[in-house]
Formats: C-alpha cells, structure tokens, sequence
C-alpha cells in the first residue's frame, strides 16, 4: 500500500493504533480463537450467516490501517478487498491528476473494493483513509473464490452495492444544488455514524477539499452550525453537540442514503 503524505495533520479522532498493531503480531491461533467467539465488528460480515462467515474467517485478517494510506489508486489493480471495523475510508475522484473531490465514504457497514465484486480487478478511484483503525483484510484471488460459491455473500455485497452507488449519485447531486452549511453537516453526519464517536480532529483545507469549496465556504459554514450550538469547534477539534438539530440542518440527501442503507 501507498502513503498518502497530506498538508495537513490527521484529521480525525485516532483510535489507540498501537493496540491495533499488538493484534497483528499476536499468534494467529489466538486471532482465530478470538474471532470465532466475536462477533464481527463490521455490519457486512455480521449479517452473513455465521457458518458463511467461519467459513470466510480461513481467509480473513485484521489489519490496522493508518490516517493517509491509499489503499488503491485510480487504474491499479485491487489485491485487497476492506472490511473496516472502526477505521473510515474515503473514495475520492481525480479530476486533472492533482484535485480530489469525495465521492463516497466507507465504514463498519461496508467493503473497500465493490468493484472486486463486480469482476472489475481495477480500481476507478482512489480509497484513502481518513479515520485510523481496523480492518479485516482478504486477498483478492480467496475473496473471488468465496463470492462464488457464497450466495449469502453475494447477496450482501449486492445490498451493499446498490446503497453505494446510491451514496455517490447522491453526493454528486448534493455538491451541486446544496448550501455549503448543509452539506457539513452531512458529511458530520455520516462519519459520526462510521466511527460512532461525536468528536473528530479536522481541517477546514480538509474539508475544502472534500466538499468542493473554497476554505472561506467552510470556515463560514462551521462558524454558522457553531452559533446554532450544533457543533463546537476550535482549533481544528469538532465536537457535534445536537444530533437531531443537526441533521435538521442537513439537507435531504443524509436521510435519503441512510434510509435505503438501513433498509437494505
């Protein structure tokens, strides 16, 4: 995997890494052992019926993944496929090789690498994580191999998938006809429910990037969203403070993924 080096520090609340790499180097017996009691932290895997996902548990391993690594980049090929338990993941499109706009984001409910699922071996975006974390980790030639005979995989991914491509038609909508605050306090939104905490570490250039706008949209729309008292923001620390106020202030576009993600 590839290092992203951002200009700017991590820019969400980091979980405790290190006791996600002491699990790395723990035997794999005891891993195992660990796993087969547990249920699993991602809603994807968890679903899967538990002699299915046993029987994918031979395949499967937990790995940390760090703030700013790309897990793909736009045109290679998919040698990994992503289940994230509390890590968070950004789908970002290139426009003219140097911009990046976010265009999906990819949680404890999710997979990295849909088009692995599609019997697509490339990537057409570049999956970068935002939110430091774990994962379980398979390798593309197994995961292939499992999908085909696992119907009850099949039919989560594509669950899963369509709720995706919902996400990304969305956002793409959203960037276009929505307010700046609004769309804040989406994105706010949607992380909450992926790292399932109300504090985050982030940059208005961050947040520049990911919605599309120019930083002065960004440092307007939070000054605005903190007035409320739905955040608190300070020295690039947020906190959400009203929930349901804030999802007021959303536009439609949050209510409408989760709704079809939640039904799924």
């Amino acid at each position: 995997m590839d290092v992203y080096t951002p200009a700017c520090p991590p820019l969400l609340a980091q979980p405790n890494v290190s006791a996600a790499a002491r699990w790395n180097t723990a035997p794999a017996k005891k891993r195992a052992a660990v796993s087969r009691q547990s249920t699993p932290a991602n809603s994807l895997l968890a679903d899967l019926p538990r002699h299915e996902y046993l029987r994918l548990l031979g395949n499967l391993e937990q790995i940390a993944l760090t703030y700013g690594e790309v897990l793909y980049a736009p045109g290679e090929p998919i040698r990994h496929v992503y289940f994230p338990n509390d890590s968070i993941v950004s789908l970002l499109t290139l426009v003219d090789q140097h911009q990046a706009l976010e265009v999906g984001l990819v949680g404890r409910e999710g997979m990295v690498g849909i088009p692995l699922a599609l019997e697509i071996g490339t990537s057409p975006v570049r999956a970068l994580v935002q939110g430091s974390g774990t994962a379980m980790r398979m390798k593309a030639a197994p995961f292939v191999k499992e999908l085909r005979q696992s119907p009850a995989l099949q039919r989560a991914l594509h669950r899963y998938t369509y709720s995706l491509m919902t996400q990304i038609t969305q956002t793409a909508a959203c960037n276009r006809f929505h307010v700046v605050e609004a769309r804040l306090a989406r994105w706010l939104l949607m992380t909450q429910d992926r790292m399932q905490t109300d504090s985050f570490r982030l940059t208005q250039d961050f947040l520049s990037q990911m919605l599309g706008v120019r930083r002065v949209g960004v440092t307007k729309a939070a000054r605005m969203l903190q007035q409320n008292e739905l955040i608190r923001y300070s020295r690039g620390n947020i906190r959400i403070l009203d929930r349901n106020s804030l999802e007021a202030a959303c536009c439609s576009c949050y209510a409408i993924v989760k709704h079809l993600h939640d039904a799924a």
